[in-house]
């Protein structure tokens, strides 16, 4: 098993979590919505596993790049 780290591709805000710990992610599909400059960006996994940890919390400032989630796959 690896683990997966998500990262947000923008500066922003933490909208709403999508999928929490335990919960099942699939690849390429949103894990959670980060707001930036008035746009929903979706933050996705890049491979199918199970969410260990999210780091953030919804109306949490996120950093481009930061890591936001742990899956393991």
């Amino acid at each position: 098993m690896a683990r997966v780290e998500v990262k947000s591709e923008v500066t922003g805000k933490v909208w709403k979590i999508e999928v929490p710990a335990g919960g099942q992610a699939q690849a390429f599909e949103p894990v959670m919505i980060v707001e930036s400059m008035k746009m929903e960006i979706p933050v996705c996994s890049e491979e199918d596993g199970l969410v260990i940890e999210v780091l953030v919390a919804e109306g949490d400032a996120v950093e481009d790049g930061q890591v936001v989630a742990i899956v393991q796959t």
